[in-house]
């Protein structure tokens, strides 16, 4: 048995030359010629191509002032009109809009707050209809007890196991801050009142 020391003076050659692996692979190089790509028509810059009819899009009517970050002169030719700003989370957005860049922190500090004063507006305003918000039945938590929600997650090896401690928390806190709100306005209310 012959031995070969995997360590040599000489420098064994790590790849083959480029002209033996294109001659080794079928097909290697065939859109190195233009005539031969499938997509050159498509790397033409011809704006008569795309088919648009006009030099600039229509601009959508403005049915409300829209919010508009400082950078832009103009809105874009097209935008949302489901979501109108109303209520104290429009009125965050607005002066985020107004005031802020959209490269600085407080635009989007801004409108994350006026994300979440829109949650506690909706869960206010659903206290307002016939129908309000129920938190108990429409988070799932009397599911947990209904269909075995503990040994379900028991030994299973589930990635939501790591953050299910937070999940209470998180649906439950802001239900939490609404309520001790409201008792500190009562308070609040009930002592310049008494006071008077």
């Amino acid at each position: 048995m012959t031995y070969a020391p995997p360590y040599t003076p000489h420098k064994p050659q790590l790849s083959p030359d480029r002209d033996q692996l294109r001659a080794s692979i079928p097909g290697w190089g065939a859109d190195l010629d233009p005539a031969d790509r499938p997509a050159v028509p498509r790397e033409r810059f011809d704006p008569s191509l795309t088919g648009a009819h006009w030099e600039y899009p229509d601009q959508q009517p403005e049915k409300w002032p829209r919010e508009r970050s400082v950078e832009h002169t103009q809105l874009t030719p097209v935008f949302g009109t489901t979501c109108p700003p109303k209520g104290l989370s429009g009125a965050i957005r607005k002066y985020a809009y107004a005031k802020y860049s959209e490269g600085q922190a407080a635009h989007w500090l801004l409108l994350m707050a006026g994300d979440r004063v829109d949650e506690l507006e909706s869960a206010m305003r659903s206290f307002l209809t016939l129908r309000p918000d129920n938190p108990i039945t429409q988070t799932g938590v009397i599911a947990e007890v209904k269909r075995h929600g503990l040994r379900s997650r028991l030994g299973q090896h589930r990635a939501d196991l790591k953050h299910q401690w937070m999940d209470p928390i998180i649906v439950g806190a802001p239900w939490a801050a609404a309520a001790t709100g409201v008792a500190g306005a009562y308070k609040v209310a009930k002592n310049v009142a008494g006071r008077r």
